[in-house]
């Protein structure tokens, strides 16, 4: 699946709590960049589309089935998620909505230990991991997840530290 939107100035950013919007990424909540639906063209593939609400539908990658849209049936504007992003960088949130369902422990998620992918797993477990999901870039017409049989002597269990 690819996509591309055409403008310049977003519709808008947003952080969305709702509990049909926890639902649909399978997390505390959704992030989304907004843009005129005039602007916003599928480029390569067809989505499945969910309609989650009498209200809205959301589109999602047949194969993976990685959230990509949310949409109001009536509306003039398509909210993609961030992270399908090849640069989430740009999608900067400006308000909080729906935040009635908002967990009570989002906010202290952010004062937490943290450690990069390689700290948590170990480098060699990343060195052994091949990514089957889209890079993020364009590719061509016909490309597809590389096929190779990941090694079998490294497990997340074992590449990573006991203390999680």
């Amino acid at each position: 699946m690819r996509f591309a939107f055409y403008t310049i100035t977003p519709a808008g950013d947003g952080v969305c709590h709702c509990r049909m919007c926890q639902k649909a990424v399978g997390g505390p909540f959704a992030v989304f960049v907004g843009v005129p639906a005039a602007d916003f063209a599928w480029t390569r593939g067809t989505p499945k589309t969910f309609r989650s609400s009498t209200h809205a539908e959301r589109d999602f990658c047949p194969d993976c089935g990685t959230p990509l849209t949310f949409r109001w049936h009536d509306g003039a504007t398509v909210s993609v998620t961030v992270g399908s992003l090849d640069n989430p960088e740009v999608g900067r949130p400006d308000r909080q909505i729906g935040t009635e369902s908002r967990l009570a422990w989002v906010e202290q998620i952010w004062g937490l230990p943290k450690k990069t992918t390689a700290e948590d797993s170990g480098a060699d477990f990343i060195a052994a991991c091949i990514s089957y999901q889209h890079p993020d870039h364009d590719t061509p017409d016909d490309w597809s997840p590389p096929l190779v049989d990941r090694p079998r002597h490294l497990s997340p269990s074992s590449a990573r530290r006991s203390d999680r």
